[in-house]
């Protein structure tokens, strides 16, 4: 049993081609660049969840991290401000090079392991809650393929892909998806008129969480749903490898746990319906980092007769107890927007 579970599971590189790592790299390195030689316009922020002031928790290549006493939630703080940030992603170069090379090397691997299996969670979400089906917008839609598996179940009357990267709202484009390129706090939609709204993994690059999510309930009609997914601070392989883990970058400024943007949501208007971590990657993450001698296990024996000692025997099911338990560093959220006064 152990060992069918590794084999069904998710392989970190399955995602994330080995190929070009040193393009890649350039192309990161570039990026943090451009958002250090601009830190004259950073600025200074409380916790993004409970407004309360950070207390210092690492700093990682020039960047300060801060963590909040009060709901736990880890923010970068000094932060670019949102003008930079349009700026940064309009130029980047890392996701100029994701929607030429990555994407669509991975995006069968991407498209059976990730996106067809969420669409259909989105699906079996909105039958659960009984939600209206008419439009549905998706926030940070990419490279597309997440709103091409939502059309293909034949849920939704209007599927809108929002997204603000030029390079991947073209790919959107071509995928004959209406697409809008504009932040949801612009967005040009009549207030209350969608049913359904999607974020994977956007939330946690926002200048502003909380404008976000307003403005996310004054698009959502009464009752309708957001589905957000984003980083777990408190998950397993982040609060495992901390500054080591990949996920901490310089594009993610907020990092929520389960409690901390349940709160923030409840303040922003919205009723939480479901928190689970459904991860696949979480052992993965931290077994890969320590074969590849960057994060060490000499001081964890236990860790060590998991992750690699019985990795092929119960690697699996300690994924699955810690998906099982909200203990995975992928967090996703359901919350119903509730009445307005």
């Amino acid at each position: 049993m152990g060992k069918s579970s590794v084999n069904r599971f998710l392989s970190e590189r399955d995602i994330r081609p080995q190929f070009s790592q040193l393009a890649l790299r350039e192309a990161v390195a570039a990026d943090r660049e451009f958002l250090l030689a601009r830190q004259n316009r950073f600025v200074a922020v409380n916790c993004p969840a409970c407004g309360e002031k950070g207390h210092p928790l690492f700093d990682k290549l020039c960047i300060h991290y801060e963590k909040c006493p009060s709901c736990r939630t880890v923010f970068v703080n000094p932060r670019p401000s949102e003008s930079l940030l349009h700026e940064f992603y309009a130029q980047s170069r890392n996701y100029a090079n994701w929607n030429k090379y990555i994407f669509p090397a991975s995006e069968t691997a991407r498209r059976q392991n990730i996106f067809a299996p969420r669409a259909k969670r989105l699906r079996d979400i909105c039958l659960h809650h009984r939600v209206r089906v008419g439009t549905l917008l998706e926030i940070g839609a990419g490279f597309g393929t997440f709103c091409e598996e939502v059309r293909c179940l034949n849920l939704f009357q209007r599927i809108i892909a929002l997204e603000m990267t030029p390079a991947l709202a073209q790919t959107c484009r071509a995928r004959d998806l209406e697409v809008v390129e504009l932040p949801v706090e612009k967005l040009n939609l009549p207030p209350g008129s969608v049913d359904v709204m999607a974020s994977f993994e956007t939330i946690e690059h926002l200048f502003e969480p909380k404008a976000f999510l307003l403005a996310c309930r004054r698009h959502l009609s009464c009752g309708g749903l957001l589905v957000l997914s984003c980083p777990n601070f408190e998950g397993f392989d982040i609060s495992t490898l901390r500054e080591k883990s990949n996920s901490v970058d310089h594009e993610h400024l907020n990092y929520f746990n389960p409690s901390s943007l349940r709160l923030l949501l409840e303040k922003c208007g919205f009723a939480v319906l479901e928190v689970i971590t459904p991860g696949l990657l979480d052992a993965d993450i931290v077994r890969n980092k320590v074969l590849a001698g960057e994060y060490d296990l000499s001081e964890q024996p236990f860790l060590h007769h998991i992750l690699i000692d019985r990795w092929t025997e119960i690697g699996g099911e300690f994924q699955d107890f810690l998906a099982k338990n909200n203990l995975s560093s992928h967090l996703w959220i359901v919350s119903r927007c509730a009445a307005r006064d």
